[in-house]
């Protein structure tokens, strides 16, 4: 929310691409977590594309400068097409599953051709083989189109392949690299202040084993008490 100028920082200096954050910057394509929209209305996939660029006239998204109606056309195929959308977005949402909404909100995000590209829980109430496909569409589009991608997760067992680098946050403290350099129990349980423990199971998923003090007493997020925690599933 920083970074898109909707909350200023309670102290220090914050600067993108060498500026003061800024509503509605086109440089700048996100996705929140919390996404509203009336699924049961006559709406397509083209048209909640398009809301990336003139969603304020609505009430949805940030406003983005006009653009002339063949470029306005050119910006929504080109979104459509780089998400694998094309095949259904001229359907209503309502006739389309979470993958593929998750899919053309990715659209909405990209229609404005930015730099920077910021992720709210993308993989959140997708199923195993949706999240490991959005997590292989997010990382092609950085590539395909040059972007910068930060992105928020629970569960960083469907990224590891695809991100460079991880900032870990628990108990109050941080830890920065790359997935192999911070995922593993040294640095977890400096984290935790506990002794951690990190599995690997045959698919190479890991899981963080140890923390079943820490589980038992949830915390504002609301953590429920299991014997064993998949990776960077954090209270």
């Amino acid at each position: 929310k920083m970074l898109v100028g909707l909350l200023p920082p309670l102290s220090g200096a914050l600067t993108v691409r060498g500026g003061a954050p800024r509503r509605g910057s086109s440089l700048i394509g996100y996705v929140p977590q919390a996404r509203e929209l009336d699924t049961e209305a006559s709406f397509r996939g083209v048209d909640l594309v398009g809301l990336g660029l003139d969603g304020h006239v609505w009430g949805f998204g940030l406003p983005f400068p006009s653009a002339t109606r063949n470029e306005r056309a050119r910006r929504i195929g080109a979104a459509i097409e780089a998400v694998g959308a094309s095949a259904f977005a001229g359907r209503k949402l309502r006739e389309m599953s979470g993958g593929e909404r998750q899919r053309l909100w990715l659209a909405q995000a990209l229609v404005s051709e930015p730099e920077l590209l910021l992720l709210d829980e993308p993989l959140a109430n997708l199923d195993v083989r949706n999240q490991s496909q959005m997590a292989e569409l997010v990382a092609g589009v950085a590539t395909t189109r040059n972007l910068t991608v930060v992105l928020v997760a629970h569960d960083v067992n469907p990224l590891r392949r695809v991100v460079d680098r991880v900032c870990y946050v628990a108990g109050g403290g941080v830890a920065i690299g790359t997935p192999d350099e911070v995922v593993t129990a040294p640095v977890l349980s400096r984290l935790y202040g506990a002794p951690v423990e990190v599995l690997t199971d045959s698919t190479g998923r890991r899981f963080v084993v140890g923390l079943e003090e820490e589980t038992s007493h949830p915390h504002p997020h609301g953590v429920s008490d299991v014997p064993r925690r998949e990776l960077g599933r954090e209270p």
